[in-house]
C-alpha cells in the first residue's frame, strides 16, 4: 500500500482516538458533577498547602492564627432581599449550602432549625447558600415545610461556591457546611450532612473562643 493510502488511514485512527478522548473526559466531568450535585461528602487531609485537618468524624478545622478569610458572600435572598455575610462580622456564622431537590438537605434542615434558634442569643448566625434550584419557588416551599426562618442566598449556578480559594475549606459537595469565626474567617467545614450533635459539635468550639 503507498504512503498516500496509508496516511488517510493513519489520520481516521488519530480522529478515532480522540474522540474516544474526549468522549472520556466528558464522561469523568458529568460523573464529578452527578457525584457533587448531592453526595454524603467526603474527608480532605491537611496535606500539601492546605492548613487544615480533618478529623475521623468528617469535620475538617483550622487553628485559630492559620485560617483565611471567607470570599465575598453577597447577593439576593430567595425572598428576594440583599444579604452580604460580611455584615455579621462580630458573630459566628454558620453557612449551610443546599439545595431543595436534594435528600440529605432535606434529612438536615430540621437540626439546622433547631440549633440556629438554640444559638441565635450566643452571637450566632444561620446563612443558606441555595444551589441548583432552577426558580426559588421550590427554595421557598423548602424553608416553608422545615420552618426555616434564617436567610439563604439563591445561587443556582454555584457562582459563589467558586468563589472560594482552592487549599482552603471551601464547600465541594452539596450538603456542605462551613463555620466562620468572628473575624470572618474559616475556621470548620464538613463535605456532609449533619445531625444535631454533628452540628453542634462543630459548633461549639468555635462560638467558645475568646
Amino acid at each position: 500500500m503507498s504512503a498516500a493510502c496509508r496516511a488517510p488511514q493513519r489520520l481516521n485512527r488519530t480522529r478515532s482516538r480522540s474522540r474516544r478522548a474526549a468522549l472520556a473526559t466528558a464522561g469523568a466531568a458529568a460523573a464529578a458533577l452527578v457525584l457533587s450535585a448531592c453526595g454524603s461528602g467526603g474527608t480532605s487531609g491537611g496535606s500539601g498547602n492546605t492548613n487544615f485537618i480533618t478529623g475521623k468524624d468528617g469535620i475538617a478545622t483550622v487553628e485559630k492564627g492559620e485560617r483565611a478569610a471567607a470570599p465575598d458572600l453577597s447577593g439576593t435572598t430567595i425572598d428576594g432581599k440583599k444579604l452580604d455575610v460580611a455584615d455579621y462580622k462580630g458573630k459566628v456564622v454558620v453557612i449551610n449550602v443546599w439545595g431543595s431537590w436534594c435528600p440529605p438537605c432535606r434529612a438536615e434542615a430540621v437540626n439546622f432549625v433547631t440549633v440556629a434558634k438554640d444559638t441565635a442569643d450566643k452571637g450566632v448566625q444561620f446563612v443558606g447558600i441555595n444551589t441548583r434550584d432552577t426558580s426559588t419557588e421550590p427554595a421557598r416551599a423548602f424553608e416553608k415545610e422545615f420552618g426555616v426562618t434564617y436567610p439563604s442566598l439563591y445561587d443556582p449556578t454555584g457562582r459563589l461556591m467558586l468563589r472560594f480559594k482552592k487549599g482552603t475549606l471551601n464547600p465541594q459537595a452539596i450538603p456542605s457546611t462551613l463555620v466562620l469565626d468572628r473575624d470572618g474567617k474559616i475556621a470548620a467545614r464538613t463535605l456532609q450532612p449533619l445531625s444535631e450533635e454533628k452540628l453542634r459539635e462543630m459548633l461549639d468550639p468555635v462560638v467558645a473562643e475568646k
